[in-house]
């Protein structure tokens, strides 16, 4: 099993609580990467958005996200990594790429002030074409699934918990 495990998802989607919750059970550091960014920068997500430009915040996310240098942690990165080629190959070689799926009606339901969470949204853009932008994006970098659907997190860290067990039992075996 590779050392690390990435949650990727929407905003709202649950990677840091999930992320927090996994990293616990398994022993393991937690990383959020959007606090990695505000302390290399000296600045919010939303200060750098609007001082940069989402073109310039995502250069600073993908720069961020490829110079990790972290093991036995769970990485929670921003919703938006998956516009970075080069921070997703990172991530894919360091740690196991699990999606946290979330259907559009729940991702409504948990989401607040959008620029107050740091969220890139290209001028015109609405909160569905974001999604479904996004999804393909997440399901091409996953390596495992796991759909939130109306569970609470601690059932989804018991999954997720479940599932990295049976891999690294599955690896010993070969």
């Amino acid at each position: 099993m590779k050392p690390n495990i990435t949650l990727i998802g929407m905003p709202a989607s649950g990677k840091s609580t999930i992320g927090v919750l996994l990293a616990k059970r398994l022993g393991y550091s937690f990383v959020d990467v959007d606090i990695v960014i505000q302390e290399r920068t000296g600045r919010l997500l939303k200060e750098i958005i609007a001082r940069e430009g989402t073109e310039g915040f995502l250069q600073i996310e993908n720069r961020v996200n490829q110079e990790l240098d972290v093991t036995h942690s769970v990485i929670a990165p921003g919703g938006s990594v998956v516009y970075g080629r080069e921070a997703m190959e990172h991530l894919k070689q360091i740690s196991q790429i699990v999606y946290l799926k979330l259907t559009y009606e729940e991702l409504k339901q948990r989401l607040g002030d959008l620029a107050d969470r740091g969220v890139v949204l290209k001028p015109g853009m609405t909160l569905r074409d974001l999604y479904e932008e996004r999804v393909p994006l997440y399901e091409r970098y996953a390596q495992i699934t796991v759909s939130e659907g109306r569970r609470g997190p601690g059932a989804v860290v018991d999954e997720l918990r479940e599932i990295m067990e049976k891999n690294m039992a599955a690896r010993r075996i070969v």
